[in-house]
């Protein structure tokens, strides 16, 4: 993980290093920033389905919601400690959980679909281009990405790093550590149309003011 992480760029590697010191106290945000109850009912809208891949799973909170739906599926998460309650969590289920930092990480069979919380405005712009392409190859024919997120009205809350080189936000844990991560807020008619440009076709709506629902489709996949 030490030699991997050396490779990564400073914001991925502090963003990181943020969610390994996070991973006790996570759970505590679906109470305090969160509306998880209603989440879950727009997630039971969403086309899940089939062979399913769960990017930056974190503790395993959407985890256990995608598990009944699925025919098979596998987590991913960069942090370690992440992972460790998500197993947890998950155990006396079939679920594949990998370690790796997706933004280095290469796929080794497609799913039906890609799914990923709270994740794409984590990913800086000078990434979309090739996490979108990563999606794609992950993806079986027919296959579609489906993702919940902030909304720009999250962005009243948040802590702005204006100095870091990608739109970063300060966070403080529990102990006084100061952290930063990557924060991107994209509203629904951004994000499609940055998509539609990248080849995808997408239907990105609010599910409520502070949350937006996603699905996307390659243009060119049969």
């Amino acid at each position: 993980m030490t030699e991997q992480l050396s490779e990564q760029p400073g914001w991925s590697r502090r963003q990181i290093a943020y969610y390994r010191a996070r991973a006790a106290e996570y759970d505590s945000a679906y109470g305090e920033r969160m509306h998880l109850p209603q989440l879950a009912k727009t997630l039971d809208e969403l086309p899940i389905r089939g062979d399913v891949l769960e990017l930056a799973c974190g503790t395993g909170q959407w985890t256990r919601l995608l598990a009944d739906r699925a025919q098979s599926l596998t987590a991913l998460d960069a942090a370690p400690e992440m992972l460790d309650i998500a197993r947890a969590r998950m155990q006396g289920t079939t679920t594949r959980f990998i370690g790796a930092d997706v933004f280095s990480w290469e796929p080794d069979r497609q799913y039906d679909t890609v799914f990923f919380a709270f994740w794409l405005s984590h990913v800086p712009p000078v990434e979309m281009e090739a996490f979108w392409d990563l999606l794609r190859w992950a993806l079986a024919p027919g296959g579609c990405v489906v993702f919940l997120d902030d909304s720009p009205a999250k962005a009243e809350i948040e802590d702005l790093a204006v100095e870091m080189d990608v739109p970063t936000v300060r966070r403080r844990l529990a102990d006084g550590t100061q952290h930063h991560a990557v924060k991107v807020f994209r509203d629904p008619a951004g994000i499609t149309r940055q998509l539609n440009d990248l080849g995808w076709g997408a239907q990105v709506s609010q599910a409520d003011p502070y949350h937006l629902a996603g699905i996307a489709r390659p243009r060119d996949h049969a």
